[in-house]
């Protein structure tokens, strides 16, 4: 498969990469923070849905945020959630155990760049941050046309620029560090990370019909802790990914925001704010498909 490294931080995909307990956390910190457009998402689904969802899969759960989401906003809803990783699985049902949901969800372990599982029918489709993972992202969406029922939906959700802490922090001498998180960044783009097309073509092409194109802005909402925390672990990628390419005083100035301690450390600041965007894609099966419907001959 054609692998992203870790372009997609914050992010998981069904055939992505196992980074163990630090990507879960990562992940976690991400919807507990940032989750603000698994709401939103979850509400666009609620409102195009043609019936109410029976069976929903969720391609690439990770760590689970999108399966809760996904239980509370369909309560009536059995949800399988598919992923690569085994240890992600286990912190899906961990987290729907948490919120008492996981008489309804299923895990399926499952590499979707080779032979997709028998699963049963699907009315919703859920694909977060997994799409632009896959080797060929197109034969993924011709895989999940044919597995939802006529009329079901596709969500796809993308993380459309990286997270942003550092527009209103400052150093000791006065300097905004807005300007080095964009010079960060534009390093980090030209080295790929996060990089995925507009999906609404390749939909197309898969036969899906495409309701809604929508951008989510999410503002981080948690404690001052928590946001420290996901900045340092979000930074300090950044600062592993561009050792040798950024600039020296750039890098030194990341050094000190990740230090343990110290006056500008991130761990003292209470003027970090998490800021992040996503895109979601919002795809019909069309009614007149039934030829092509899909039918599983194992249930999961």
């Amino acid at each position: 498969m054609t692998t992203h490294g870790d372009h997609h931080q914050g992010q998981h995909a069904a055939s992505g990469h196992s980074h163990g307990a630090g990507l879960a956390e990562t992940l976690t910190l991400d919807s507990l923070i940032l989750g603000q457009y698994l709401e939103q998402a979850t509400e666009l689904a609620a409102g195009l849905v043609a019936t109410v969802p029976a069976t929903i899969l969720d391609i690439g759960a990770g760590s689970g945020a999108g399966t809760v989401a996904l239980a509370q906003r369909f309560e009536n809803a059995n949800i399988i959630a598919l992923d690569k990783s085994a240890e992600m699985l286990a912190q899906t049902l961990q987290a729907c155990r948490k919120q008492g949901l996981d008489g309804r969800v299923s895990c399926v372990l499952a590499d979707l760049d080779g032979p997709w599982p028998a699963v049963p029918a699907a009315d919703l489709i859920w694909a977060s941050s997994s799409l632009h993972e896959l080797a060929d992202p197109e034969q993924a969406m011709r895989e999940m046309f044919a597995r939802l029922n006529p009329g079901g939906l596709l969500v796809v959700i993308e993380m459309d620029s990286l997270p942003r802490f550092l527009s209103a922090a400052m150093l000791e001498d006065g300097t905004g560090l807005s300007a080095l998180e964009a010079r960060l960044h534009g390093a980090l783009e030209q080295r790929h990370w996060n990089s995925h097309p507009d999906w609404r073509a390749g939909l197309q092409r898969a036969g899906f019909d495409v309701l809604e194109q929508r951008t989510l802005p999410t503002v981080g909402r948690s404690t001052p802790e928590l946001t420290s925390r996901y900045t340092r672990i979000f930074l300090g990628r950044i600062r592993e990914a561009l050792d040798g390419v950024a600039s020296t005083t750039d890098l030194a100035t990341l050094d000190r925001l990740l230090a343990s301690d110290g006056p500008e450390a991130l761990g003292q600041r209470t003027d970090l704010e998490a800021r992040g965007n996503r895109t979601a894609w919002v795809a019909r099966k069309p009614w007149a498909a039934r030829a092509t419907s899909y039918r599983a001959t194992v249930s999961a």
